[in-house]
């Protein structure tokens, strides 16, 4: 049969547009199936999976939340803790799998781009660096979207004019008060999430850290905390550690009692990943409660924070890599000052960053790094560098140098002391502790504590007589003349003292000399006791205790026992107890109390043989007043009034270089 002239053209032109359409449409199926056509949201879910995240207490009616965009709109899978318990570890076998399951997870373009991908992504992107990108973003790279002029963001201060709150609200915010000292009502204002500025040296954003880091399991001990304070501790951790990184979250509940941290809290952690909840089920205190999480923690390193942080961008690599390098290193963050008032974060730069210290008294002081320090890093400030202690609340340490030094004294009660002990036996039994200046925490200093405890014991003394029982030596005697000798039922110590013994660790001399030789030593004067006056029984009297400086001298009745008219003149020629020391500036006729600096100037004091006490700085004399009510500085006139009785004999006691 033959068609028509017309019918013949028609099917010629069928013969080669039918392939064309074909393969218009084969290309077309695969452009909108191509990941970067899309808007990079995360996968839909079946609406049955579903969940939204409370971000407060369901009977908490009184909480106040400010902030809406924390209440989350948007679908949040829930991922059962189990199911993220391990990470899978980088195996070119399953690159394919890792990637999918990071980017199922919610890892997105412009997070992997910024973890060190390609910015061509998709076509010129290894699959290798694919992975590796994905497993250092973040937890929670996807947090909600929050508007950045909302309360605290940029960890900018919460300003509330308590007398603009409506009764109703006044009451709430003086219960949040009274309950955290810290105003939870401010807090309760501020997204879970909340941006805070990245606060690192310049320096420290182009150092290269260890490929191969260890994983860590983060411990956070928690009694009646406020729930927006913790959860945004949690979230802090999530937000800004590397996925490969963070093992787990420990939370260890020591026994609280508020309604919001019961069955609220389980359904909560229940949805975060990597996140459980240890309940003790009696009161533990913090030491013991630390190692109830460290004993179920599961991380080759092991990181303790408090309840109240805020870990900040980049807090977790500079920690990591220092155990890395060496596992013996004990590592602490900068720790930057959340205001309890108004949840402002107040930051220092590295240069300003101090180390640790301690008193006879046996407690933690900060001071300036020493110039030795700063030499041997060759005054790069940036760089971590040696503390003789370390404030205890926020720390890293690897599990197998933790177990080894027999982790904290199982005898210790509730809390004091132990950061002191794991000090000095750190440097002492074969460890470093540094201060890394890159990795900074914010926590909040409360000025009281506000949860309760047993009376009748002063579970501080009795820790730091076991501490000074095992590890001072004889230079314990300057903490025993501060408590008068009383030690008390301390227990029994004789498995610690086997425990170093095991550990051949260094004499306390050894660590005063090596470690710490900045530290004055009561021996090392020329004169102790009390500063009496000649004409009237007055003795001068001051505390010296680091938040109680820039005070006035005073005159006070003797009473004979020490404390705060002990005093000591050192062969600098300063009169000091602790850190403490005299200083005159003039201008005014007061005496103030500072720290010690060593540069003499207006911390110079002579105790001349006519019983006067001279200031070669402004060429005047001690004298007490005709009521005997002041010390102050006059010009220098011999008058029994400026005599003043002082025993010319240095403390006992041993010394440093004996």
């Amino acid at each position: 049969m033959v068609f028509p002239r017309s019918v013949r053209r028609l099917l010629f032109r069928l013969l080669w547009i039918v392939p064309l359409v074909c393969f218009a449409y084969i290309i077309f199926s695969a452009i909108n199936t191509h990941p970067d056509v899309h808007n990079n949201q995360p996968k839909s879910f079946d609406e049955n999976s579903q969940r939204k995240l409370p971000l407060e207490p369901p009977d908490s009616k009184n909480l106040v939340f400010q902030n809406h965009e924390d209440k989350l709109d948007v679908p949040v899978k829930v991922v059962p803790v189990e199911a993220e318990k391990n990470i899978v570890p980088f195996q070119k076998d399953n690159d394919n799998q890792i990637l999918k399951d990071a980017m199922e997870n919610g890892e997105r373009k412009e997070t992997a781009i910024k973890y060190g991908a390609d910015e061509k992504y998709e076509t010129e992107m290894k699959a290798e660096d694919k992975v590796k990108a994905a497993l250092m973003a973040p937890v929670h790279p996807d947090k909600p979207l929050i508007d950045p002029n909302a309360p605290g963001e940029m960890g900018k201060p919460v300003i509330i004019d308590v007398n603009k709150l409506s009764p109703e609200e006044r009451k709430k915010y003086d219960e949040g008060m009274m309950k955290n000292a810290f105003n939870q009502y401010a807090s309760d204002m501020i997204s879970l999430h909340r941006s805070l500025p990245d606060i690192r040296d310049p320096e420290c954003k182009q150092i290269e850290y260890l490929k191969d880091l260890p994983d860590t399991s983060v411990i956070i001990i928690f009694h009646n905390e406020a729930w927006s304070v913790l959860l945004r501790t949690v979230h802090s951790v999530l937000d800004r550690s590397p996925t490969q990184l963070l093992k787990e979250i420990i939370l260890v509940d020591d026994f609280s009692d508020f309604d919001h941290l019961k069955q609220p809290l389980d359904e909560y952690v229940a949805r975060l990943p990597k996140v459980s909840l240890v309940r003790l089920k009696e009161r533990s205190g913090l030491i013991r409660a630390r190692i109830a999480g460290f004993d179920v923690s599961t991380g080759e390193v092991a990181i303790f924070l408090d309840s109240h942080c805020e870990a900040t961008e980049g807090w977790l690599e500079p920690l990591l890599d220092r155990i890395g390098r060496n596992y013996t290193n004990v590592v602490v963050p900068v720790i930057d000052v959340i205001s309890d008032e108004n949840f402002q974060i107040q930051y220092s730069a590295a240069k300003h960053v101090q180390a640790g210290g301690f008193e006879w008294n046996l407690i933690f002081n900060w001071h300036y790094v020493p110039e030795n320090e700063r030499k041997r890093r060759n005054y790069l400030d940036y760089t971590p560098f040696r503390t003789p202690t370390m404030a205890g609340g926020l720390f890293a340490i690897s599990r197998k140098f933790f177990e080894k030094l027999g982790k904290y004294d199982p005898g210790f009660d509730i809390w004091g002391g132990e950061n002191l002990e794991l000090s000095f036996k750190t440097w002492m039994c074969g460890g470093t502790l540094e201060t890394v200046p890159c990795s900074h925490v914010g926590h909040i200093f409360r000025k009281r504590s506000p949860y309760k405890w047993r009376g009748g014991v002063n579970v501080v003394k009795r820790n730091t007589v076991r501490l000074a029982e095992v590890w001072l030596d004889e230079f314990k005697e300057y903490y025993y003349d501060r408590i008068s000798h009383n030690l008390g039922d301390y227990g029994d110590v004789s498995d610690r003292k086997a425990l170093r013994d095991n550990l051949q660790c260094k004499s306390f001399r050894w660590y005063l000399n090596n470690v710490y030789p900045e530290l004055f030593i009561p021996s090392d004067s020329m004169a102790s006791g009390e500063i009496r006056n000649k004409a009237k029984p007055m003795c001068a009297d001051g505390n010296v205790e680091a938040n109680q400086l820039n005070k006035p001298l005073i005159s006070y009745p003797c009473h004979n026992d020490g404390g705060n008219q002990y005093w000591l003149l050192s062969t600098e020629n300063e009169i000091r107890r602790d850190s403490g020391c005299w200083d005159y500036v003039g201008g005014s006729a007061e005496i103030k109390l500072f720290g010690c600096h060593g540069q003499r100037g207006n911390q110079e004091w002579i105790y001349r043989d006519d019983e006067t006490i001279y200031h070669p700085g402004s060429r005047r004399c001690v004298e007490l007043s005709w009521d005997g009510k002041n010390i102050m500085m006059k010009e220098c006139s011999n008058h029994v009034l400026q005599k003043w009785l002082w025993k010319r004999v240095s403390a006992k006691g041993p010394r440093r270089n004996e």
